[in-house]
C-alpha cells in the first residue's frame, strides 16, 4: 500500500471518529502476513468501549463504513481492518488459544466439542488455524449469530 493510501484510510477513519465525537490517534501498521493487510489502529483513552460495542459489533460496523468510503476514493483493492487498542488481536490470540486448547481435548477424549458462537471472522481462524492438525476436522453449524465450530477428532 503506497504512502497516498494509508494517509486516506487514515483520515476517512479520523474524520468519522471526530464526527461522532470520538477524540482518538490512528495509526496504518502493516500486519505483516503474507496476503499484505494492514491494521487501521485508533488509540483512544476512554471511549474504546464505546466504538467497540458489544462483540465488536460497532467496531466490525465502523470498519464496513470506512471500507465503503475508501473505495470510493482508492481503485485498488485494499485489504485493511481496523482495530481499537489492541482489542482484536488480543481476541483473536484468545481464539487461538481456545482452539488449540479444545483440538487437545477433542483429541485426547476422542469426543467433537463445540465452540461458543463467535463471528464469521474468527470461526475463520480457527478453521485455517486447525486445517494444519491432521487429527482433527473442523465445520461450523449454526445460523447468523449462533453459528459456531465444531471439532471433531479424525478418528470418530
Amino acid at each position: 500500500m503506497d504512502k497516498k493510501s494509508k494517509q486516506i484510510i487514515k483520515s476517512i477513519a479520523k474524520e468519522l471518529l471526530d464526527g461522532m465525537g470520538f477524540e482518538c490517534e490512528i495509526e496504518i501498521i502493516d500486519s505483516g502476513e503474507k496476503d499484505n493487510k494492514f491494521v487501521c489502529d485508533i488509540k483512544t483513552q476512554k471511549d474504546a468501549n464505546f466504538i467497540i460495542g458489544q462483540n465488536g459489533d460497532n467496531l466490525q460496523a465502523l470498519q464496513h463504513i470506512v471500507r465503503l468510503l475508501v473505495r470510493k476514493q482508492i481503485d485498488e483493492n485494499i485489504k485493511f481492518i481496523l482495530d481499537v487498542n489492541s482489542y482484536k488481536k488480543d481476541q483473536e490470540s484468545s481464539v487461538v488459544e481456545l482452539a488449540q486448547a479444545l483440538a487437545k481435548e477433542a483429541i485426547s477424549e476422542r469426543k467433537t466439542v463445540i465452540m461458543r458462537p463467535m463471528s464469521a471472522y474468527n470461526r475463520r481462524i480457527v478453521h485455517m488455524l486447525l486445517a494444519e492438525n491432521e487429527e482433527v476436522v473442523t465445520e461450523s453449524i449454526g445460523d447468523e449469530n449462533e453459528r459456531r465450530v465444531i471439532i471433531k477428532p479424525t478418528s470418530l
